[in-house]
């Protein structure tokens, strides 16, 4: 019986060994504490607290937290009371200071949330609140990294998720946007129609240019087509005449070319000719000589 005794005394004190074994995980902390003082912060890995005299007095998460505070009533420096709810992004740095720094930590760190929001919205007006969510949020952030530094938590950021305005301002922004989108397509129709008739203008002015343009060349080509139509015919007018001279043509050949000149100039339609009196003899002498041809 002695030997069951003790073989039941091992089986215990094995069983109280394992259950004091402890394993801490990734990202985890536990903090320890020895007959009711703290005694070790305990980090990843094995560990073996010395039962009835240790106690795992707090399990801590040093994993980035976030928590959604629900919306909190805020009044401007104008007056205006609107509802802001805040995200806030924080991480344990101490274990230790974390459990015996301050009772309900989460609690703790929404009414701080609470309060400053309050103190900074307080000293701005409605349009810069809406306009300066990031300098609402790194005053915030400051000003709570600061405060929780005591209690082992970090903040490493702060963002307002909701600005709420009353009702009525919410109808007053909503139809002052409107307003200021019908202006800005009422400017950007006009500027379209204007760029549209400037468009239009240097059309008809550069068409007109090119009309004229076109006018211009073809007169051009016409008076240089008629320059170099006179200038071929004076030309071999005057080749004509030199062949002429050179060939020494006799005065009776001259006289019967002025007389086919002559000719050409009446031409039926002129119903008085004056004829140089150089030339009427010989008009003269060639009707005799046709008259003899005649006869013969």
């Amino acid at each position: 019986m002695g030997i069951f005794f003790v073989i039941a005394l091992l089986l215990i004190l094995l069983i109280l060994i394992i259950a004091n074994i402890k394993i801490v995980p990734q990202a985890h902390a536990y903090i320890v504490e020895r007959l009711g003082a703290y005694n070790a912060t305990w980090s990843v890995g094995l560990h073996v607290k010395i039962p009835f005299i240790d106690r795992i007095a707090s399990r801590v998460n040093l994993k980035e937290h976030v928590v959604d505070f629900p919306p909190q009533p805020v009044i401007t420096k104008d007056n205006v009371t609107m509802q802001i709810d805040t995200i806030v992004y924080y991480q344990i740095t101490d274990p230790k200071l974390f459990t015996y720094g301050v009772e309900r930590p989460m609690m703790a760190i929404e009414n701080l949330t609470a309060t400053t929001l309050r103190n900074i919205i307080g000293d701005m007006e409605l349009d810069e609140t809406l306009t300066s969510r990031d300098t609402v949020n790194t005053e915030m952030r400051v000003i709570l990294d600061e405060a929780t530094d005591p209690w082992g938590i970090k903040i490493n950021r702060v963002e307002l998720k909701n600005i709420m305005p009353p009702a009525e301002i919410q109808d007053a922004m909503e139809r002052q946007m409107k307003a200021e989108r019908e202006r800005r397509e009422s400017i950007l129709r006009a500027e379209g129609e204007k760029k549209s008739a400037i468009l239009l203008a240097e059309g008809d002015k550069e068409s007109a240019i090119l009309r004229a343009e076109a006018k211009k060349q073809a007169a051009i080509r016409e008076a240089e087509g008629q320059a170099e139509a006179i200038l071929t015919v004076q030309q071999a007018v005057a080749e004509g005449i030199k062949k002429i001279n050179e060939a020494k043509p006799s005065e009776g050949y001259l006289a019967m070319r002025s007389l086919e000149s002559l000719e050409k100039i009446a031409d039926g339609k002129s119903t008085k000719l004056i004829i140089p009196s150089e030339l009427q003899g010989l008009a003269g002498l060639a009707a005799s000589a046709k008259e003899i041809f005649k006869t013969e």
